[in-house]
C-alpha cells in the first residue's frame, strides 16, 4: 500500500472505519497539525497505535495551521506533511480537516478511542464528550522530553543570529 492510499476524503474515511469497526477492529483517532515531523511525534504515534488496530490520524490542513499557530506558519505543506505522515507503518489513515478543532471529524467517525498528549487533560479534550458517549475511551500519551516543534524551530531561528 502507498502512503498516499491512506490520504482518504472524509466520506471514504468514514467508510472504511465502519467496514473496521463491524469486523470487530478497534479504531484509535489523534490529531494535529505535525508542521515539522520530528522523533518526538513518531514516538506519539507508535503509542497511539498499540492502544488499538488501526490509527486515524486528522491532519489540519495549512489554513488551519495558520489560524491556530500564525501566518508564518504551517512550515511545511498540508500535501507533504500527509505524505510524510501517512508514510508511517503505524499510521493506517489521514484525513485533512481545515476546521481549527477536529470536532465535526471525530463526531463523524466515531473512534473507539480518542488520544491526545499528556500536555492535555482530558476534560479539555475536543471531541472526549462524543467519544465517550458513545462508549468509547479518552486516553493521553507521555510526550518525548524536549522535543517539540516549537522548540525546533526556535533552534533553527539561533542558527541564524
Amino acid at each position: 500500500m502507498s502512503s498516499r492510499s491512506k490520504i482518504l476524503s472524509l466520506d471514504s474515511a468514514i467508510a472504511q472505519v465502519n467496514d473496521w469497526k463491524t469486523h470487530g477492529k478497534k479504531v484509535v483517532f489523534s490529531n494535529g497539525c505535525f508542521d515539522i515531523l520530528h522523533a518526538g511525534h513518531v514516538d506519539y504515534l507508535e503509542k497511539a497505535k498499540m492502544l488499538g488496530d488501526y490509527l486515524v490520524m486528522g491532519l489540519n490542513t495549512d489554513d488551519s495551521v495558520s489560524r491556530i499557530k500564525g501566518p508564518l506558519r504551517p512550515i511545511i505543506s498540508e500535501d507533504y506533511r500527509a505524505v510524510m505522515i501517512s508514510s508511517l507503518a503505524c499510521v493506517d489513515m489521514v484525513i485533512l480537516f481545515n476546521e481549527d478543532t477536529p470536532y465535526e471529524l471525530i463526531k463523524a467517525l466515531l473512534p473507539d478511542i480518542l488520544v491526545k498528549g499528556k500536555d492535555y487533560e482530558i476534560s479539555n479534550i475536543v471531541g472526549a464528550d462524543i467519544v465517550l458517549h458513545h462508549g468509547g475511551k479518552v486516553e493521553t500519551i507521555e510526550l518525548t522530553e524536549g522535543l517539540s516543534t516549537s522548540s525546533i524551530i526556535k533552534k533553527i531561528k539561533q542558527l541564524n543570529d
